[in-house]
């Protein structure tokens, strides 16, 4: 009788489409419970599995921390005194391993992998409709290569732990895996994902196989650069790519007409919009942890009554293009409360901030997606991939994916050809270039800097008045130290 009700309780909790990220039941939900026996079980298993990517002041992506670890790119920086000595360290390329901001995403993503690891543990032999639980298996074996792809990328070489649901002495002695061997996982989850996934997301901040697909083909042009400078990539990412974008109805995907859609209201919501590849959908206030932190009053200057958490470099904003774009993308000045313009350059800071990213409320909490991948960055893979892998700078479908967001950028008809704006031949610094400008203050900065070894390139022209760099600049800071609490728990870890 306990056991029917705890899954009757499982199954009111998780039937509801908005209260998806409300319950993480995950601590409950074993095999030895029972409950992963079932379809209902492993649904609710799946909720505590997304969780904490989303968990705001305790791990996750969803506050400011994430702009902080992403710093080293030019588009980021932050107050140069206030509160800000975490975030100055990212900035700085010298951060300590007792950095407060540090293990936000590395613990979101260790406990969003031991939840996947429940399910993928135990769905073959759950009962109930078999296309469902094939669903929730691919979501799991998904979301277990996304936050290892998030690890590898941030920390290079980490614990790669397929069995976590089970505690045993000798995770407390797992040492790490090099990352050829996380890449190795990542795609495997990825393609096995893609057997188990329907085309479509079934609800928003969930995924489908035109997600994974998407995510898959982000993953091989990461692999293209350092460190891994695998060549053979670039053919691999373009052909995932391309199906993303030749199958984007089926997947459910589109690019927005305008790049204002992205981020005015009323689509500054939720449930996101239709550009939006892999996305975390906070539900704001009345949900305990799930509003999103990193938008709102951490993008908005103090001048205002915002934090002063991050904005955009000097030179990055003098570099970027005007235009449709950068009207959109920017916050620079306004009008106060006795009717006087106040222009960024007089701004407590003296830098312009992310409009885009400040919403239409002054708050922590806000029920605003976060989007962690675009279709339009879909597009700039093919673009770069293609161009890369055919050593055709003139190729036809890898110059119109590229021009259609140059086009949306400047403001132009989306899928109509421009003379005045649209390139007719492409170099990879170009590309990265234009998505730095399409995603600034967003997810792809800072990974394309490493990728191509251009961090020292965009720290030469930093203006005077930015943060200095307190470490030299080489690869050696392309990585972040693992969080002094893991290292201090387990040796193992060290000098790994």
């Amino acid at each position: 009788m306990k056991k029917i009700s705890f899954i009757l309780m499982l199954v009111l909790i998780v039937t509801s489409c908005e209260d998806f990220y409300k319950e993480d039941l995950s601590t409950l939900i074993t095999a030895e419970s029972g409950a992963l026996t079932s379809e209902q079980g492993l649904f609710a298993a799946l909720s505590g599995a997304y969780k904490p990517m989303a968990q705001v002041w305790s791990r996750g992506f969803g506050n400011s921390s994430t702009a902080a670890i992403l710093m080293g790119g030019d588009d980021l920086t932050t107050h140069k005194a206030s509160n800000k000595a975490d975030f100055r360290e990212f900035d700085q390329y010298l951060v300590t391993n007792t950095n407060q901001r540090l293990p936000f995403v590395w613990n979101g993503a260790y406990k969003a992998i031991q939840g996947a690891n429940n399910i993928i543990a135990n769905y073959e032999q759950a009962v109930g409709n078999q296309n469902n639980i094939k669903q929730i298996a691919g979501e799991a074996f998904f979301l277990r290569a996304y936050n290892y792809f998030w690890i590898v990328r941030m920390w290079g070489k980490a614990p790669l732990v397929l069995n976590s649901q089970n505690f045993s002495d000798e995770l407390l002695k797992v040492t790490v895996s090099s990352e050829a061997d996380l890449y190795a996982q990542i795609i495997s989850d990825l393609q096995k994902s893609m057997t188990l996934l329907a085309d479509k997301k079934p609800q928003p901040g969930r995924v489908g196989k035109g997600t994974s697909q998407a995510i898959l083909a982000q993953v091989y042009l990461q692999m293209t650069g350092w460190p891994l400078k695998d060549a053979t990539k670039y053919a691999l990412a373009a052909a995932a790519a391309k199906d993303v974008i030749d199958n984007r109805a089926v997947y459910g995907f589109d690019l927005m007409p305008n790049f204002i859609d992205l981020w005015e209201s009323p689509t500054l919501k939720a449930s996101g919009n239709k550009e939006e590849v892999f996305a975390i959908n906070f539900l704001g206030p009345g949900t305990g942890s799930s509003g999103n932190a990193w938008v709102g009053i951490a993008a908005t200057p103090s001048d205002r009554g915002g934090w002063d958490d991050y904005f955009s470099e000097i030179t990055f904003f003098n570099n970027f293009p005007a235009g449709t774009r950068k009207d959109v993308t920017f916050d620079i000045g306004f009008t106060n409360s006795n009717s006087v313009y106040v222009p960024w350059t007089s701004y407590q800071v003296k830098r312009p901030y992310y409009k885009k990213l400040q919403g239409s409320k002054l708050d922590w909490n806000n029920a605003i997606s976060m989007p962690l991948m675009r279709l339009a960055e879909v597009y700039m893979i093919y673009a770069e991939a293609q161009t890369m892998a055919t050593g055709n700078t003139s190729d036809a479908a890898a110059l119109e994916a590229f021009n259609k967001i140059k086009r949306r950028g400047a403001g132009k008809p989306l899928n109509t050809p421009d003379a005045t704006v649209d390139a007719t031949s492409l170099t990879w610094n170009q590309i990265i270039d234009e998505k730095g400008w399409e995603f600034a203050g967003e997810f792809c900065r800072w990974f394309d800097l490493v990728r191509r070894e251009l961090v020292q390139t965009v720290v030469t022209p930093k203006n005077a008045d930015e943060l200095p760099p307190n470490a030299p600049i080489s690869t050696k800071v392309y990585y972040l130290p693992l969080p002094f609490i893991e290292t201090q728990g387990n040796p193992n870890l060290v000098g790994g």
